[in-house]
């Protein structure tokens, strides 16, 4: 069949309509999460509660994806359970100001993250029907370098407020406004694209009930790497316990690490789209160094380390989420998305909660336990790109 230049078209301009929802949405979480770790300190939090603050948020923000994804599979009300998530997600943030303890401050956290995870099944099952017209790699790296952009001005915003106020509550309700704006352009996103699955010409596999083997051990493969990859929060806590940086450097260097990503994602996206899954290997293993650099390193290698962090980032969430898209059938993207998501946020969770408590102990600990998980991981996705040949 022929390709429609129209609804190639029609495809681009709701990849970067929800871009710019990304855009704004990063702007206002990630901003957030840049000084979510020092906050917690401040808030006589130990780096053993800041693993677990972070890694509890992202179980819930992933876990949560299984029901989510399910629901907006069975129930098709992708829009509906996408604006409801997008305003948890957002509006959470601000409330972050009115925190008197690190046990609130956890709260509002969690409820961002849930959030979350309410909306990014049914957003990623939208994105992929627009990704079959235009190439999947390049549709969710188009909309991954939106996305980080967003996470790149946030972290740079607050990076003012503390420069000019030294305050993190005024950070937080500043965020108040990309919140709003990212609310306002995902109601015109749903009013221009109501049915944004009439994007994707039906294929033969649209009735297959069943999720392939591969997809299976894919999940485990990208599990294992996220049970190893630390969270920015205990990354933040390290720079601030060790004096690395000063608390104003710390979200810049956040910023500098997503502006990496706006570069990377849309070339990793199109190198997919004609290099294949095997783009995916070197990529994990070269992002295994960053936890050596970022714990033991002095501030020019602890600079690398995060932007080396942050690739491997952008590649869970471009790469990864245009991957899965091509291993399993269109009718079931919602609930393998949940599926996928669930696995890894759990195994993000223990890999959180167990370098928090390395960390408090011995940091070489925590390195050695995050090399050794991601490493097999990567071995695990190898045989995927066996079985997929």
């Amino acid at each position: 069949m022929t390709s429609d230049p129209i609804s190639k078209q029609a495809a681009l301009k709701f990849i970067i309509l929800m871009g710019v929802v990304s855009l704004f949405a990063d702007m206002t979480y990630e901003g957030a999460r840049s000084i979510n770790g020092p906050f917690l300190a401040s808030l006589h939090a130990n780096a053993a509660i800041v693993g677990f603050v972070a890694g509890f948020g992202e179980l819930i923000g992933y876990s949560f994806r299984l029901f989510s994804g399910y629901l907006a599979e069975r129930t098709g009300k992708y829009w509906g359970i996408t604006i409801l998530g997008y305003t948890c997600n957002l509006l959470a943030v601000p409330l972050l100001a009115l925190a008197g303890s690190w046990w609130l401050a956890a709260v509002f956290m969690t409820v961002e993250r849930l959030g979350k995870a309410l909306r990014v099944p049914a957003k990623d099952a939208m994105l992929s029907h627009a990704g079959s017209k235009m190439g999947m790699g390049w549709a969710f790296g188009l909309h991954e370098a939106l996305d980080q952009a967003g996470a790149m001005l946030g972290p740079l915003i607050i990076a003012a407020v503390l420069f000019f106020k030294g305050d993190y509550r005024i950070g937080y309700a500043v965020l108040l406004i990309p919140a709003l704006l990212a609310l306002s352009f995902l109601f015109i996103a749903r009013m221009k694209y109501p049915h944004p699955q009439s994007l994707e010409v039906s294929t033969q596999n649209l009735e297959s009930k069943n999720l392939p083997s591969a997809f299976w051990i894919y999940v485990l493969g990208a599990a294992l790497i996220a049970a190893g990859y630390a969270d920015f929060p205990l990354i933040a806590y390290h720079f601030q316990k060790s004096s690395i940086f000063s608390p104003v450097w710390i979200p810049i260097s956040y910023s500098l690490a997503m502006g990496v990503n706006v570069i990377s994602a849309p070339l990793l996206g199109y190198s997919y789209d004609r290099i294949g899954f095997i783009l995916l290997i070197p990529i994990s293993f070269v992002s295994v160094i960053f936890a050596p650099l970022t714990f033991l390193g002095g501030a020019d290698l602890a600079i690398l380390g995060v932007l080396i962090w942050s690739i491997g980032i952008g590649a869970q969430e471009s790469l990864m989420r245009a991957i899965l898209a091509n291993l399993v059938p269109k009718n079931r993207r919602a609930s393998a998305y949940g599926i996928f998501n669930t696995a890894f946020g759990i195994f993000w969770f223990f890999g959180s909660v167990i370098m928090g408590i390395c960390y408090d102990y011995s940091i070489p600990l925590l390195v050695s336990f995050s090399v050794v998980i991601q490493l097999v991981g990567v071995a695990t996705l190898m045989i995927v790109m066996k079985k997929i040949k």
